[in-house]
């Protein structure tokens, strides 16, 4: 396998939010196609070796980072932008937190059964349970990252996208005052 001659962009961090938000949309999509992926290998192989370690990835990834992203939205970019923003923004927000709660609940069904492949108690996913989570959260995304990061990029100052990153930052126990403060 070839090198790849792209030089590497840095990874974001804590500095910029919106790119760190827009990084874990990333994260999401690639657990998502994993998701797909485990849907699909089951009924060939069963509850084999790598379905059980991918199914392990995704409940780590949906148990912990998918939660701290809508933590990340809920409590420290959308209130900053209702403050600033048009009014006609809180009407997308209100429909963006609600997309949350049903993300999470669609995720309480899925649980289980991942939960029952890494046990090898269970050989099989849902597939309309799986499609239905993936367009959800194709959507969403798709919603957020061409009205509210943009909008976020444009609205919120520096010391606002500060406070946000250090927020972050908190929500996985990283020393917030570790995090820079662009002057």
């Amino acid at each position: 396998m070839a090198a790849n001659p792209l030089p590497h962009a840095a990874a974001p961090d804590f500095t910029d939010p919106v790119a760190m938000l827009t990084a874990c949309h990333r994260r999401l999509e690639r657990e998502l196609a994993t998701l797909d992926r485990l849907q699909r290998h089951l009924p060939e192989h069963g509850s084999d070796n790598d379905a059980r370690a991918a199914a392990r990835a995704i409940l780590k990834y949906f148990d912990t980072a998918a939660p701290n992203h809508h933590a990340d939205e809920e409590a420290s970019l959308f209130p900053r932008l209702v403050a600033v923003a048009p009014r006609e923004i809180e009407l997308l927000i209100v429909e963006l937190e609600n997309d949350h709660i049903a993300l999470n609940l669609s995720w309480r069904h899925l649980r289980p059964q991942l939960a029952g492949i890494v046990a090898d108690a269970r050989s099989t996913l849902s597939p309309a349970e799986v499609e239905r989570i993936r367009v959800a959260y194709d959507t969403h995304i798709e919603r957020e990252e061409t009205y509210i990061f943009p909008l976020a990029v444009r609205t919120l100052d520096a010391p606002m996208l500060a406070a946000i990153g250090r927020e972050m930052a908190a929500r996985r126990g990283v020393d917030a005052e570790a995090v820079p403060r662009k002057k």
